[in-house]
């Protein structure tokens, strides 16, 4: 999977592009700033990009405003931003294109390496990898009778890109509980079975969007 790094930090640049040439991943480019990144995804048309949202010059959101093009500019990049801080409107403003490829991951989760390579190659791979943290406040801030607490918790893990199986295992409950629930999510939510849709990602973005 070949991977453009985006990281103003030289050590956190030169940690990451190790990190992942260990975990077998191709590390075409390591840039510190926006505009290296979009010529490095032009040049290079990776799986996907990992970019910090505060990069050079003002050290706000450089690297937000320049992940929003690429996902808008090049649809087959992934890409995973990283960040010190959640911010629930960033990561809506991210999922403004759909839940495919994108994720949204702590700058600490990148001290789980596991964890870390995994949510790599989901949104390499066209899936989603939220931070439990960010996901928390993006579901959280809606509270509503449609669904249940359970349901709830289930819909945070699915938009952490994780499976049924995974999230049978992080709720200590069994995978056929897991699909119940899902029928249940997909029906309070109005979404019926469509070969040309992902129920999975529709649920998610029809429950943030209301």
């Amino acid at each position: 999977m070949r991977v453009v790094i985006a990281e103003d930090s030289t050590l956190l640049r030169e940690g990451l592009t190790r990190l992942l040439a260990e975990a077998g991943f191709d590390v075409v480019a390591a840039v510190e700033d926006a505009d290296g990144l979009v010529g490095a995804v032009q040049r290079h048309r990776p799986d996907v990009a990992i970019v910090d949202i505060r990069m050079p010059p003002t050290h706000t959101d450089e690297g937000l405003r320049a992940a929003v093009a690429l996902r808008r500019e090049h649809p087959a990049t992934g890409v995973l931003v990283l960040s010190q801080y959640v911010r629930v409107s960033y990561a809506a403003e991210l999922l403004e294109e759909g839940a495919d490829g994108v994720g949204y991951l702590l700058k600490d989760r990148v001290s789980d390496l596991a964890e870390f390579t995994a949510a790599v190659r989901r949104v390499g791979s066209g899936g989603s990898a939220f931070d439990p943290a960010v996901v928390g406040q993006l579901v959280g801030r809606r509270r509503d009778d449609r669904l249940t607490e359970r349901e709830r918790a289930v819909l945070a893990l699915m938009a952490e890109g994780r499976t049924n199986q995974a999230i049978a295992a992080r709720l200590f409950i069994a995978e056929r509980t897991v699909e119940k629930h899902c029928t249940g999510i997909f029906t309070k939510l109005d979404l019926s079975a469509s070969p040309h849709d992902h129920r999975r990602v529709l649920a998610v973005l029809r429950y943030l969007n209301g």
